[in-house]
């Protein structure tokens, strides 16, 4: 309940921070270095970036929950992809000791990186998998050499180059959330945004792995001549789904803990937003007491959630309970075969069913962010944070006179239904007397409270 308690925190300050950015940011700017006003276009890509690191937050949270670190996972790296990777802020002359720690610990190639940069300048990514969009030419003030680069890079296969597309058009799944994310270019092939471990019978029947263990014991060494050598695969950034999922004994393994810097690096990116609206003169005091109050309650709730992740059943109380309930199970047939008998075989059975069970919801309720069935859905949280932010984004932040003082709009209803164009067009009206205005605005108003008591009331 707590776990479901700050997912909600979260959502809540994600959609606070997204109306902050949307809303409050204005529109209208002077640049201070040019003196000319930002065209609209600069300042809504400016915000609508803003708004997608705000989405990316949740998601970095959901992974690093789930112990899977890093940042190359299909929902998580086409959000966060632009943000700067080195201190130096060239990519060109940059080496790994320039790399900031948010890429650096996601263990980034800076070849690669350099590779990808290239691609995206040169031959964009579209989301019906053709190079470049719309025939788009290169920039204008691309370099020369770009030429040069392109048609190096021109001769590689699909298999050499990551981006987000890779291999999804050809899944044949109706409900592919991540396509709706921006398409792009990587250093590395992305994971899935759902990476649950892998299933076998073992999970379900956990007695079988001694007979597993025994016959690797006896035909291991019998059958190694006649096994062919295969070579070492190449190491992995280790994640949840690799790990193993239950003891020898049948008993629900945690994922190992990781330490991931994503969500700390995000809540840095829009503290520096904020900081930099600040200086410009763009945010009021009260706004930015706001926009800094959203930052410290995404953080607070990270911290919580890392704290019941973190916070297993002591290992004497586990130990003790596990122990002394296979003892008792170990005993009970025993003790009831001499009134039982041959029921005493079901019985035992129905017993251990019903005792063992309350140790397997112990452990279910230990650690509730992981993929197991009763675990909270944090991708369908995510989603769904992914659906508000948009909704707020797609908002045209009209001015009220456009559509307030229209002919859909009744706002004395019912104590007087005319349309608010109607009152404004009629002049001659006592609402419009300098003396009798407002006392027969308020005559109408308490009409109308009169009404809906009326109206509202069952007889």
């Amino acid at each position: 309940m707590e776990g479901r308690k700050l997912w909600t925190n979260i959502a809540i300050a994600s959609r606070n921070l997204a109306q902050i950015i949307w809303v409050h940011v204005p529109f209208q700017r002077i640049d201070k270095a040019t003196g000319q006003q930002k065209s609209v276009l600069e300042i809504s890509i400016e915000k609508k970036s803003m708004v997608n690191i705000v989405q990316a937050y949740s998601v970095a949270v959901k992974h690093l929950l789930r112990a899977e670190p890093g940042v190359y996972y299909e929902d998580l790296y086409p959000l966060i992809c632009f943000l700067p990777r080195y201190a130096t802020h060239s990519s060109e002359r940059a080496t790994d000791d320039d790399m900031l720690p948010l890429w650096k610990s996601s263990a980034m190639d800076n070849e690669k990186h350099k590779t990808a940069h290239t691609l995206t300048s040169s031959r964009p990514l579209s989301p019906d998998h053709s190079v470049g969009r719309a025939g788009s030419a290169p920039p204008a003030g691309a370099p020369s050499g770009s030429d040069d680069a392109e048609k190096d890079l021109g001769q590689l296969s699909e298999d050499q180059i990551y981006h987000s597309l890779r291999g999804r058009l050809k899944r044949k799944k109706s409900f592919d959330p991540e396509m709706a994310l921006p398409v792009v270019y990587s250093e590395h092939p992305l994971l899935p945004a759902r990476n649950p471990p892998k299933e076998s019978l073992y999970d379900y029947l956990p007695f079988l792995r001694f007979f597993k263990m025994m016959f690797k014991a006896l035909f291991r060494p019998l059958l190694r001549p006649f096994r062919r050598h295969k070579p070492e695969p190449a190491p992995q950034i280790p994640t949840s789904a690799s790990a193993a999922t239950r003891s020898f004994t049948g008993k629900k393994l945690r994922p190992e803990a990781i330490d991931s810097n994503v969500p700390l690096e995000i809540t840095l990116f829009l503290s520096s937003y904020l900081a930099w609206l600040l200086r410009n003169g763009q945010l009021q005091p009260a706004i930015a007491s706001a926009f800094t109050t959203g930052i410290a309650q995404l953080q607070d709730t990270v911290t919580n959630l890392d704290r019941i992740r973190n916070t297993p059943l002591p290992f004497a109380y586990q130990a003790h309970l596990r122990i002394s309930l296979w003892l008792y199970l170990f005993f009970l047939p025993f003790q009831v075969w001499s009134s039982f008998h041959y029921l005493t075989i079901p019985g035992t059975a129905f017993a251990s069913f019903l005792l063992l069970g309350f140790l397997e919801i112990g452990q279910e309720i230990e650690n509730p962010f992981n993929y197991d069935m009763n675990d909270l859905d944090l991708d369908s949280f995510c989603l769904s944070i992914q659906r508000e932010l948009h909704e707020i984004t797609a908002h045209t932040c009209p001015d009220p006179e456009e559509y307030i003082f229209t002919a859909w709009n009744q706002p004395f209803a019912p104590g007087d239904r005319r349309t608010a164009e109607e009152m404004m067009n009629d002049v001659n009206h006592s609402y419009h007397g300098p003396e009798t205005g407002m006392h027969s605005i308020r005559r109408t108003l308490l009409k109308g409270w009169w009404d809906v008591d009326q109206m509202t009331r069952a007889k």
